[in-house]
């Protein structure tokens, strides 16, 4: 009997290790085949652009491609869903965006939970711009604010609901007192398109998409940045914390998050790896030319700073009442 049960429990050990060692060896060879970042917006905008430059820049440096994967829709939820789902064997990744923090406490109902993903590292971010029409009588976001409390208030675009603008807008009206309604449109090019035609007052959007309307066709009147720097590509514009709104910063931004289960010691590779692609020289040029600021940084740092963003956006998410009907 005793022989039998040390067999028994041999065996058992042996089952463990056979489990435990494949994943180890995995991590420690990782990566030995292309990588996949899914972007879960169309080509062209902040979040694919980081992603790209990220991908490019990650490759050099693991020796593998890194390929990215486009899967627009439901506000960034069809490409997080795929993610969510694949196996977490360090070879398809999340470009994430804010919305991986604040989907889950606005929308009914998602086909995949918060922690079924996991941060991994930060990418960069495009600074938000509040802008107006250049023929509009504000010359800053206080004069702006003010004038919205007068009467039935603005009209402010938004890219939908849970977007950075429609964050901005509340952001403004529960903390300061502004009159600002909302209006969802489907991307941030048609509130842009609301904003130069007159249909609504102002918007808030990503330094990348703002700065050729402020700098290049001038139609774009820019009252403040939303980040807590200035941009590097336009440093005259200041900062709303600048202008006395302390609690208005929020910007566009794009890290990696992989599925659940995805080993550590990969996790941190990639960290690594894309930490030193967002200090290339070459790149820094490159995205701050475009209004983006590369971030990098290490995994626990994103892990740091989605915490708080959740925190932080959740109580603006409750006081705002911005959850879907």
């Amino acid at each position: 009997m005793k022989l039998n049960r040390r067999f028994a429990m041999a065996n058992a050990a042996a089952a463990v290790l056979a489990c435990v060692l494949p994943l180890s060896a995995q991590a420690q060879a990782w990566p030995a085949k292309t990588i996949r970042f899914v972007v879960p917006f169309a080509p062209g905008g902040a979040n694919d652009l980081m992603a790209r430059a990220a991908a490019e820049g990650a490759a050099k440096v693991l020796g593998q491609p890194v390929i990215i994967d486009n899967r627009p829709g439901a506000g960034g939820s069809l490409g997080a869903d795929l993610v969510a789902k694949s196996a977490p064997d360090g070879y398809t990744f999340l470009i994430s965006a804010a919305g991986v923090i604040s989907n889950s406490m606005i929308k009914k109902s998602l086909p995949f939970k918060d922690e079924d993903l996991v941060p991994a590292v930060m990418i960069g971010l495009a600074p938000s711009v509040v802008v107006v029409p250049k023929s509009a009588p504000y010359d800053n976001l206080r004069d702006f604010v003010e004038a919205s409390k007068k009467g039935a208030g603005f009209n402010f675009a938004t890219a939908g609901t849970g977007s950075t603008p429609h964050f901005v807008a509340e952001m403004l009206n529960v903390k300061y007192g502004a009159k600002l309604q909302p209006v969802p449109y489907k991307s941030g090019s048609e509130s842009t398109t609301a904003v130069l035609g007159g249909q609504v007052e102002g918007t808030s959007e990503a330094s990348i998409i703002a700065l050729p309307h402020i700098r290049g066709d001038g139609k774009f009147k820019a009252l403040a940045t939303t980040w807590t720097q200035r941009i590097s590509a336009y440093p005259e514009l200041s900062t709303a914390v600048e202008q006395g709104f302390a609690d208005l910063q929020i910007a566009h931004w794009a890290g990696l998050h992989a599925p659940r289960g995805t080993p550590d010691d990969i996790l941190d590779k990639l960290a690594a790896a894309v930490d030193k692609a967002m200090r290339e020289p070459a790149t820094v040029a490159k995205l701050k030319g475009l209004g983006i600021e590369p971030i990098g940084g290490t995994r626990q740092e994103f892990v740091k700073f989605t915490d708080a963003e959740r925190k932080r956006l959740g109580e603006i998410v409750k006081a705002a009442r911005m959850q879907e009907k």
